[in-house]
């Protein structure tokens, strides 16, 4: 079975994240480095930066980070792409100060100006990003999406785009989330549909690039490309497909992390963590 786990909260400190997701029985985690919906955040002492790492060394768990919803480096408005650069650039020193790996990233959307110019725009704004960070060992891992509007990631090939077309793809990975790719139109309870989203993996950038999966329910039926979390059960993807995803020994140790609902008693992740383990 796959490494599941769950996003936590650094409130309180990034150290009680790690706190949190031992609470509720995490094999992996992820957290937010700063607030995902403002472009500037205060700094991490360099008390709390030791904390987390000491914490997080101890209980063993394997990390990921999720960057900004705000960055967007595939702006038609150069003003937000100058944002989205310096964001994304304090977000993976963040990373590195912590000893997070992997920062998962939207690849944004070009609105207007096109699917093309967007994945020239990301690649090169990564690019930029790399050369100004000089050598670091994070990696940005490029998410999968619903397909909303001119949102770019609709698919593999599209990320495995922006991948190729940048200057440091051994920089570049990539997080797949179920719910994303159900929206887009991969039917992931069917077998024949689940191995050829696994193929278009392992025949363009290859399975070792994935450094998370998200494992999200719809709230919304195949192909609809919505992206509403559901708790895992309560939504439109089959449980089938979680079954064979948990369970398949290519991912056994990729982190597979819970963005669904909370709950009004916050124990809607202990709950999916169950259903998903139950399998």
């Amino acid at each position: 079975m796959g490494l599941l786990g769950s996003h936590v909260s650094v409130s309180g400190g990034a150290e009680k994240a790690v706190a949190r997701a031992i609470d509720f029985g995490c094999d992996a985690f992820q957290i937010f480095v700063k607030s995902p919906n403002q472009w500037r955040n205060k700094p991490r002492s360099e008390t709390e930066v030791e904390a987390f790492r000491a914490a997080r060394e101890e209980a063993g768990l394997p990390v990921v980070a999720h960057a900004g919803y705000l960055i967007n480096l595939a702006s038609p408005k150069p003003e937000v792409r100058e944002k989205s650069h310096a964001s994304l650039i304090d977000e993976l020193e963040r990373c590195e100060a912590l000893g997070v790996p992997g920062l998962v990233m939207h690849p944004g959307a070009p609105q207007d100006d096109g699917r093309d110019v967007g994945v020239d725009r990301v690649a090169k704004g990564l690019d930029a990003v790399f050369e100004a960070l000089g050598s670091s060992s994070v990696k940005v891992l490029l998410e999968n999406t619903a397909g909303q509007g001119s949102t770019l990631g609709i698919d593999v090939a599209e990320l495995e785009r922006i991948r190729t077309a940048s200057d440091h793809a051994d920089r570049l990975g990539l997080c797949l989330d179920t719910c994303h790719a159900f929206a887009a139109g991969v039917d992931l309870g069917d077998f024949d549909a689940y191995e050829r989203f696994v193929g278009e993996v392992a025949d363009g950038p290859g399975l070792g690039v994935v450094g998370a999966w998200h494992l999200n329910d719809s709230k919304f039926a195949l192909g609809e490309h919505r992206d509403r979390h559901a708790s895992i059960g309560e939504g439109m993807i089959p449980m089938a497909a979680f079954a064979r995803l948990v369970h398949d020994e290519r991912f056994a140790d990729v982190p597979m992390i819970l963005e669904t609902p909370y709950g009004d008693d916050g124990e809607g992740h202990v709950r999916d963590l169950a259903t998903l383990r139950a399998l």
